[in-house]
């Protein structure tokens, strides 16, 4: 008895989709890889995504494939996959390129995994598009990946448009920061604060949040 046939509390010892998990798995890998690792983490170097972008990816990968076994309805598999939809992160709101990035590796979990009439040469031209359009976008199109920050500011008279220079000054010295623009929004004048929104590129973020 070959152990395709074998079965141990109603449950088969192994068959022939083991060699498909594991192969769509690893080309699953390998790009998740590339894309978080070598093109995120290059540009965005945050610990805490990068493992909340493989995890994610991985589960996603692993309840696809299994699901596959299963004969469900669309709905019903749409309804599954719609609890990602409440995931919220208390402490700090994903930002909509950590978002975007979140939504590519669970798309390439999804895909790798339930490409069950594609071909291997389909599925690795899939997933080289995908890839190949990030690091154009990343290396090409958008070099330079600003982040931004809402400061509440006190000494109001830096505001005027002929003390810009002084305001950018000051906050470049409290934040630490080389600050590309700022723009001021809304201005108290019974407290003397305003909210002043500053750019500059993600590149000076500490390697952690």
């Amino acid at each position: 008895m070959s152990l395709e046939e074998m079965e141990f509390l109603g449950m088969k010892v192994m068959d022939n989709d083991l060699w498909k998990l594991l192969s769509k798995f690893t080309i699953n890998l390998f790009f998740l890889t590339v894309i978080v690792r070598y093109i995120y983490f290059k540009k965005t170097p945050r610990k805490n995504y990068l493992f909340t972008f493989y995890m994610i990816s991985i589960i996603s990968f692993f309840i696809c494939f299994a699901l596959k076994k299963f004969e469900m309805e669309v709905g019903m598999g749409l309804g599954l996959f719609a609890i990602f939809g409440i995931i919220r992160y208390r402490t700090n709101p994903m930002r909509i390129r950590e978002m975007t990035y979140l939504f590519l590796v669970i798309g390439l979990a999804v895909i790798n995994a339930l490409s069950g009439k594609l071909s291997y040469a389909e599925l690795l031209l899939i997933n080289c598009i995908v890839w190949f359009m990030i690091y154009i976008m990343e290396n090409w199109w958008l070099q330079s990946n600003e982040s931004d920050k809402t400061i509440t500011y006190e000494k109001i008279e830096n505001i005027k448009p002929e003390r810009y220079d002084i305001l950018k000054a000051d906050l470049e010295d409290r934040t630490g920061l080389t600050i590309n623009r700022i723009i001021v929004g809304k201005v108290n004048f019974l407290r003397d604060t305003a909210e002043i929104k500053i750019y500059f590129d993600e590149t000076q973020l500490e390697m952690e949040d």
